[in-house]
């Protein structure tokens, strides 16, 4: 709890046995109420283990829904919680859970209703293992993002994203694709609808065990990202109306 604001984090889940419990043992459970975790047809034993470290709501896909389903389920869930602040954790162990508080602060004191955990500001992505074409890729995708969503961001695909509650009950996320381009639609909604965002530095951290998307679907994602980003820009000038950008009502 924050100021009397319930805390939720949800963590998306697909074969997060190995390093979900040393993600679990980082996030601070004095601010955090609640932790979701929703597993998406792994075939390890992730809901085992989470059920066994104490993970209060458990939600089990019986087939993969993907990236984008497994978050849906999370908000959905969350707002179900009433939750006030939700923070998306990867439990890969990728971004650092002991940023939770500072993205917690800047939201629950009105600062910014979205919180993104950048590995692009500073200089510690590459230095943090992130492959190079990768890192290319995302500077070139974030530039041409920029100029035609009109926003500044130093990066749009970070996993690491903490909101307000009001953000997801305004945006029509159920409406997203169940792909990896889900994150890029969202933001796009949120920037659309005027929600300001906020970024604070991440660590980078690659390893093996860390969840990575192959070439092939990098490259499928980088199309769906400029897919969404030329959407966005024709609905901004008038001559778009996607239902993406209908709001819930």
């Amino acid at each position: 709890m924050y100021k009397n604001k319930k805390v939720v984090v949800v963590l998306p889940a697909y074969n997060a046995a190995q390093t979900l419990e040393k993600t679990y043992a980082e996030i601070p459970l004095d601010l955090v109420d609640e932790i979701i975790l929703c597993d998406d047809a792994s075939t390890d034993n992730t809901v085992a283990l989470a059920k066994q470290i104490g993970i209060q709501h458990v939600i089990s896909h019986e087939k993969n829904k993907g990236y984008g389903g497994n978050q849906k389920s999370l908000y959905n869930k969350a707002l179900n919680l009433n939750a006030d602040i939700v923070i998306m954790l990867h439990p890969d162990y990728q971004y650092t859970p002991k940023l939770i508080p500072s993205m917690v602060n800047i939201i629950g004191e009105g600062l910014f209703p979205v919180v993104l955990g950048s590995r692009i500001l500073g200089v510690g992505a590459l230095r943090g293992g992130m492959p190079v074409y990768k890192y290319i890729a995302n500077r070139l995708l974030t530039f041409g993002q920029n100029l035609l969503i009109g926003y500044k961001l130093s990066e749009y695909h970070t996993g690491y994203r903490a909101f307000d509650s009001r953000v997801l009950t305004t945006i029509n996320f159920n409406e997203n694709s169940d792909d990896f381009v889900f994150d890029n639609e969202m933001l796009s909604q949120i920037i659309y609808a005027d929600f300001q965002i906020g970024e604070v530095t991440c660590p980078t951290k690659y390893f093996e065990e860390a969840s990575s998307i192959n070439f092939r679907r990098s490259v499928k994602y980088g199309l769906g990202v400029i897919r969404v980003s030329w959407m966005h820009f024709f609905q901004r000038i008038g001559l778009g109306r996607f239902n993406l950008y209908k709001k819930k009502t």
